[in-house]
């Protein structure tokens, strides 16, 4: 699961990020207590699906080695809940949601509105909303459509971008943020 295409270019970025969040989230001696009792570099996935009343809250990633089994349930809770189809989902992009998550100093869990999507799904989307992409991100396991309750659109948009870590969409009118680990772009309102 970590071949070249899973850790490319931006995993250097991406590290930075997770630097980035330890002194940006440990602003008070509390927050900082869990980064000082030798827990280690670890990354941690919590969301919760209203599609299907599941909720994941997984540590995936510790000191430079993910985690097989984590990232395997964490497949299987992406999965297109509408064919129940399970694809990898890219690591790169479990990475920018963690960084982004982390970022946000937030204990709620995201809310997984869309992971991966079959072609089938997609096809039905495209046909109902000219915003859907042919070639969306999400048919490859790359991309995420995420909700928080207690941020603003704006406010995961602006942790998202500040990972530099591949494509973010601002979908206000919807209440949701898009994270992919494709190419570095920003989009929406």
């Amino acid at each position: 699961m970590t071949d070249d295409s899973s850790l490319g270019m931006t995993r250097r970025a991406l590290l930075g990020a997770f630097a980035a969040t330890a002194v940006s989230a440990a602003p008070t001696f509390s927050n900082a207590a869990g980064f000082l009792r030798g827990a280690g570099d670890i990354r941690r996935l919590k969301m919760a699906s209203p599609r299907t009343g599941e909720k994941i809250d997984t540590i995936y990633w510790i000191e430079g080695d993910y985690i097989k089994d984590a990232v395997r349930e964490i497949n299987l809770f992406m999965r297109d809940w509408r064919t129940n189809d399970v694809h990898n989902i890219d690591l790169r992009t479990l990475d920018i949601m963690a960084a982004a998550h982390n970022l946000m100093d937030v204990n709620e869990p995201y809310l997984l509105l869309s992971g991966y999507r079959s072609p089938k799904t997609n096809a039905m989307l495209r046909a109902r909303s000219s915003g859907v992409a042919k070639n969306s991100r999400h048919l490859r396991g790359q991309a995420a459509d995420l909700r928080l309750n207690s941020r603003s659109v704006s406010q995961m948009y602006r942790a998202a971008v500040s990972c530099r870590g591949g494509g973010v969409g601002r979908y206000s009118g919807s209440n949701f943020v898009h994270m992919d680990c494709g190419p570095v772009r920003s989009w929406g309102r």
